[in-house]
């Protein structure tokens, strides 16, 4: 498949990536991610091993359209849960000491 990456034009293919990424440890995930083999990489490192070209020459939008176009799976970085918040009666029994219940 023919794509375009920081203005440059890539044949990639799913077997190519996949052969690109082999033996590559991910780095840690803060933003969109992209799943290849059973391994979740950062989309910036993919776009820097199969473009060889630096992270802050291309966008994380361009490696993400490449890639599921080829077939794979990509993720946005998942929302933290909401932290619980305790209602005043609850705040209250915390600040006296007694058991609130639940």
């Amino acid at each position: 498949m023919r794509c375009v990456i920081a203005r440059f034009p890539f044949d990639l293919s799913k077997s190519g990536v996949l052969a690109s990424m082999k033996g590559v440890k991910p780095d840690p995930i803060t933003g969109e991610s992209v799943i290849i083999g059973r391994r979740h990489y950062p989309v910036k490192q993919v776009g820097e091993v199969i473009t060889r070209q630096d992270r802050r020459d291309f966008t994380s939008g361009e490696v993400i359209r490449a890639m599921a176009r080829l077939g794979f799976t990509c993720s946005a970085l998942p929302e933290a849960a909401p932290a619980r918040v305790l209602s005043p009666f609850q705040t209250a029994s915390a600040l006296l000491g007694s058991p609130a219940p639940q």
